[in-house]
């Protein structure tokens, strides 16, 4: 009796050691345990938290810009030298464009009378420096129907006051009651778009639908979406409120709703698919509560610091309203991991037997169940890896065959939709002058003498150069110390030959400062500095790319401590994201089926597209990655062959798993729907980037090659194992050895189980 009670008191000893190991899966589950117990205070906290930043908010009263610059580059150095020599020429511009009616010209008594006045009105505007009318600047077509003048604003466009947007829109209005067509284009006077979070409103309901198929209950359905518009209630209202004393994008807070919504959802569904999963077991409420916050909550964890991090990273490509974009965006999803784990907890435990009131369908088979349509699905793919591996490696490399030709820029007006004055104006100014005038570009030449002879002889060899239409004479300044020199491309603003133009000028500026150190030239101008936008985002992608790759390689490898599965998996995002970005610009510059999805204009990608495309589609890769072969995992180390661990942790997982990708692709792909072509390109590329990861990669791709690898998926070198930590991320031992706790405790009659929580709780 002596000694069987001394050896039960070993293996508790030993059992309760090897317990302390598990640091996170301790103080998640005492987390968990904590917040069912106290779950009012834990809704009060949060729900005042949401209340208080709200306030902060509003009263903060920020705004968003659209100014996609880069400090420190040449066209935006040129910018603020430009303004001091020539005060109010930095700022904003519109294109007012007249058309007369058929058979007349601009230039007749009657018409030319309306014209007159229109602009005076314009002149009179509040941050209005002056107007240039048609005939003044040469800018009337050869049969005098068309013309356009140029109205010069003292202040950036996204400083233009909505009084001043109104006067400009009164004005036009008088002038097309006359019968003229009237259009206004440039970048100054485009109306602001409000954020189009109605849009979401699609993706959120499509996402309840999934929740509610997949958990059978209204309740349980609920609860997923409470608490991701509690998080992302809090991410904007955070957002905004920070706008008031940071330049903030307008895409940032798009992007953290964006992003906030899929992952709150995502992680919120992950621990109450465990947890229900365990009180059909038989499992206590609260016990399981804090066993599904260890586990599930384990994985959330890491999952959500993955993206938190590639989110974070994009503060490397060295782009402030990138960097911005990016922090608040990572910020969003880590108070999502916060509610995942505290508020959902807290709400189970509030819930209790009610959350599965409202049942709307009958039992469907158990995750991991032989009828279980992923116990189905994976068993068919590994039956015939070799031809599962082929199909998915040749479509996928089939859809990455138009990336070849990716083009990056930033959207312009020849991008608004095709009813809006902006693209009208530009179509106008495009088919009568040239597509050049919508993009001129601005040279800034400096010197302490002789200014006008040294712009005049730049001017010279400049109008010579190929894709050059025209060049103004030089404009001095009042210090006639530097002149200014507008150049006409024949090309749009987004043609790759304008920048071509752009860098040819600056080789001949070089060339100049070489022969007259004094001179300093530069080539500035809207059009300049989104083409020094463009390329500064493509030069970083490169080591934005190796960074986030490196970043998952070493993760993964603490992970699963396996040499095979991160390669598999960094390998498998590459191919995601090459397969994603080849259907983007297949749809948004080649303009394949634009029209049936009401894509309104094709043209060059948005230029930091890739980056946000790199950052966000990493962390949810990584999301699906560690729930599918975490399980797997867990099946090999019981003993499993490797065969029989992806058949049955696949099945265990696929149901979650797949409810959380539609869930995710409903979200982001609600946003296509907005009239914000920048945002309708992120959506749908967020959109169709986690449905070939998820669905093709890690859900077909993945099981493939790890049944053709073998035992050789979980190989890892001796050494290498010494070295790197062994980290239970889904925190499956400390569900084994709690349940062992309780199968003690069931064959001596006492109360183990409660002295295994006494001492988790410590």
């Amino acid at each position: 009796m002596q000694s069987c009670k001394n050896a039960e008191m070993h293996e508790s000893w030993v059992y309760f050691a090897s317990l302390k190991g598990f640091v996170m899966a301790r103080f998640l589950y005492r987390l968990g345990r904590w917040s069912a117990t106290h779950s009012r205070r834990v809704v009060a906290a949060w729900l005042a938290a949401l209340v208080t930043l709200i306030v902060v908010a509003v009263a903060a009263g920020g705004e968003t810009t659209d100014d996609f610059t880069i400090p420190g580059t040449e066209s935006f150095a040129a910018l603020d030298r430009l303004g001091e020599r020539f005060p109010g020429a930095e700022g904003a511009s519109a294109q007012v464009v007249f058309v007369a009616t058929e058979g007349a010209r601009l230039d007749e008594p009657e018409v030319a009378a309306v014209v007159t006045e229109t602009l005076d009105k314009l002149a009179n505007g509040s941050q209005v420096v002056g107007v240039v009318a048609p005939a003044e600047q040469g800018a009337v077509s050869r049969d005098g129907r068309t013309g356009y003048a140029t109205v010069q604003f003292a202040v950036a466009a996204d400083q233009i006051s909505d009084e001043s947007r109104d006067e400009a829109a009164r004005s036009v209005d008088e002038a097309r009651d006359t019968g003229l067509t009237v259009e206004i284009g440039g970048d100054a006077l485009v109306p602001v778009e409000e954020l189009g979070y109605t849009t979401e409103l699609i993706g959120l309901a499509i996402a309840a639908l999934v929740l509610l198929v997949n958990l059978g209950s209204l309740v349980a359905a609920g609860l997923p979406m409470l608490t991701a518009v509690v998080g992302v209630g809090i991410g904007l209202a955070g957002v905004l409120g920070l706008s008031a004393v940071v330049e903030m994008s307008s895409t940032a807070p798009v992007l953290a709703l964006m992003l906030g919504l899929a992952v709150g959802l995502d992680y919120a569904l992950f621990i109450l698919s465990r947890h229900r999963t365990q009180v059909a077991a038989g499992i206590p409420l609260v016990e399981s509560v804090a066993r599904a916050t260890a586990t599930a909550g384990n994985a959330v964890v890491f999952a959500g610091a993955t993206v938190v991090v590639a989110l974070a990273g994009l503060s490397l490509v060295g782009i402030p309203f990138l960097t911005v974009m990016g922090v608040a965006a990572a910020a969003t999803v880590a108070i999502a991991v916060l509610i995942a784990i505290t508020l959902v907890p807290a709400l189970l435990g509030l819930l209790g037997v009610r959350l599965d009131r409202g049942k709307v369908r009958r039992r469907m088979p158990v995750a991991g169940s032989s009828v279980s349509m992923g116990g189905t699905w994976v068993r068919a793919v590994v039956r015939r890896p070799i031809l599962a591996t082929a199909v998915c490696l040749l479509g996928l490399g089939i859809l990455t065959v138009p990336l070849a030709s990716l083009q990056l820029g930033l959207p312009g007006n020849d991008s608004a939709p095709t009813d809006s004055t902006q693209r009208k104006a530009y179509d106008l100014v495009a088919d009568t002058f040239g597509e050049g005038v919508n993009g001129p570009l601005v040279v800034l030449v400096e010197a302490p003498r002789a200014t006008q002879r040294h712009a005049k002889d730049l001017a010279e060899v400049i109008i010579e150069l190929d894709g050059v239409a025209a060049i103004s004479p030089p404009v001095l300044s009042e210090g006639s110390d530097a002149a200014l020199l507008q150049v006409v491309p024949t090309t749009g603003p987004a043609d790759e030959a304008t920048a071509t133009l752009v860098g040819e000028i600056r080789a001949l500026a070089r060339d100049a400062r070489s022969d007259h150190p004094e001179v300093d030239i530069a080539v500035t101008g809207s059009t300049a500095v989104n083409i020094d936008v463009t390329e500064k985002l493509a030069g970083s992608l490169p080591l934005f790319l190796t960074v986030v790759v490196g970043l998952a390689l070493v993760l993964l490898l603490v992970v699963f401590r396996s040499v095979i599965v991160p390669v598999q998996a960094a390998l498998g995002f590459l191919l995601s994201l090459a397969a994603t970005a080849g259907v983007v610009v297949a749809i948004f510059q080649w303009g394949w089926g634009a029209d049936l999805l009401g894509v309104d204009q094709v043209g060059p990608i948005i230029n930091f597209l890739p980056v946000l495309l790199i950052g966000i589609l990493f962390g949810l890769a990584m999301d699906y990655q560690v729930f599918l072969v975490s399980r797997m995992r867990e099946e090999h180390a019981h003993g499993a062959d490797p065969r029989t661990a992806i058949v049955q942790g696949f099945a265990h997982s696929a149901r979650v798993v797949t409810a959380a990708a539609f869930i995710m692709v409903a979200v982001f792909l609600g946003f296509f729907f907005a009239h914000d072509p920048v945002v309708k390109s992120i959506g749908f590329a967020l959109a169709l980037g986690v449905a070939i990861d998820a669905f093709v990669v890690r859900m077909t791709l993945l099981p493939a090659v790890m049944t053709l690898m073998g035992h050789r998926t979980w190989w890892m070198p001796a050494w290498l194992g010494r070295v790197v930590p062994d980290v239970d991320v889904e925190g499956a031992r400390l569900d084994r050895l709690v349940l062992d706790g309780s199968e003690r405790a069931d064959r001596s009659a006492g109360d183990t189980d409660d002295v295994l929580n006494t001492q988790l709780l410590r």
